[in-house]
């Protein structure tokens, strides 16, 4: 992690806890009645999850990317660009859509006459907090663009490599009823998302209360800027501790969706790299708990986030509409032991 100015520092753990409340706060005013999703965007922000080993003696973590599906108008666009807002950092929105080209993503090399050379001209990837919106109107070919950026952290363009600037976090959007013109997010592009969350439609008095407001004339302040990001992430890294009896519990689990008791309902389980995600959004789960270590119940809060785009049903749970949070939590957390 670079070094942070002394202006920017954070003194405490209670420090850094009342500055979240008050982003969670000011986001509260736009977005009503889902306290429950602004938690969780704030913990996929703030969990230090590894995506590489450590290469020229920086370590190789960052924060964890996040999709969001939904019916249209569930605010899910508007939550994303209220979070950034209390973020001084540089905020890009990509509108998918099915002629959008990777070039129109990362950025291309243009010839320059004046100098008769190839420059590069970056996309819009090379932002701080990226919001894809509708990305499954993309085709695959250009979802595929963000992979080598969520994972790597760097994005190549002809034999250039440029490395993007920590944080770098990356929150999509996705229609789940609208059938023309859409593309499925394929399997490795799903994998690179920590959380996929499901936004709902709002209680009565929620609703309510979104027309008693006045949207125009709310004012969102900026909270934190990207350098005490880095650092309340680092805090909850080192001073949030995951016992070994837990991190068996996370093994267990995930091992658990490719056990042959549940195979006429997943085709293919979780991957390894989600036990990483797992782990690292238990620990920051944990911290917004006020603890200063995990617990299981933290890691089954954040289980079916996690886990939601990651299994896959068989046909057969397809036909018998079984869901993928059924699954979850009836099949995989409800049958595996607490340590």
């Amino acid at each position: 992690m670079s070094a942070v100015p002394p202006q920017n520092r954070l003194s405490s753990m209670e420090e850094t806890v009342e500055i979240i409340k008050e982003i969670e706060e000011e986001i509260g005013k736009v977005i009503l009645g889902q306290p429950w999703l602004i938690r969780r965007l704030l913990i996929a922000l703030f969990s230090k999850i590894p995506y590489a080993f450590k290469r020229d003696g920086e370590e190789r973590a960052g924060c964890g990317h996040v999709l969001l599906e939904g019916v249209p108008g569930l605010a899910k666009t508007l939550a994303i660009m209220t979070m950034a807002s209390t973020i001084n950092a540089r905020f890009q929105r990509i509108q998918f859509t099915p002629d959008l080209l990777p070039a129109d993503i990362v950025g291309t090399r243009m010839y320059d006459v004046g100098s008769k050379s190839f420059r590069v001209e970056q996309g819009p990837i090379f932002a701080n907090i990226v919001l894809a919106d509708e990305i499954n109107r993309a085709t695959p070919k250009t979802q595929s663009a963000l992979l080598e950026a969520m994972q790597e952290r760097q994005v190549t363009i002809g034999e250039e490599s440029f490395q993007l600037e920590d944080p770098f976090w990356v929150l999509a959007t996705q229609n789940p009823v609208e059938q023309e013109g859409v593309y499925i997010l394929p399997e490795a592009q799903a994998d690179r998302f920590a959380m996929k969350i499901t936004v709902d439609y709002p209680e009565h008095e929620d609703e309510l209360r979104m027309l008693r407001a006045k949207l125009n004339e709310t004012e969102v302040r900026q909270i934190i800027n990207t350098d005490q990001v880095l650092q309340i992430r680092e805090q909850i890294s080192q001073n949030v501790h995951v016992d070994e009896k837990v991190k068996e519990y996370i093994v267990r689990l995930g091992r658990a969706t490719r056990n042959s008791d549940v195979s006429e309902l997943i085709q293919y389980g979780i991957s390894p790299r989600a036990y990483q995600h797992l782990m690292a959004l238990s620990r920051t789960a944990a911290f917004f708990n006020g603890r200063e270590f995990v617990t299981p119940s933290d890691v089954k809060s954040i289980a079916v986030d996690a886990m939601r785009h990651r299994v896959v049903r068989t046909l057969r749970a397809e036909a018998e509409n079984v869901s993928v949070e059924e699954i979850v939590e009836g099949k995989i957390l409800g049958a595996v032991s607490i340590p």
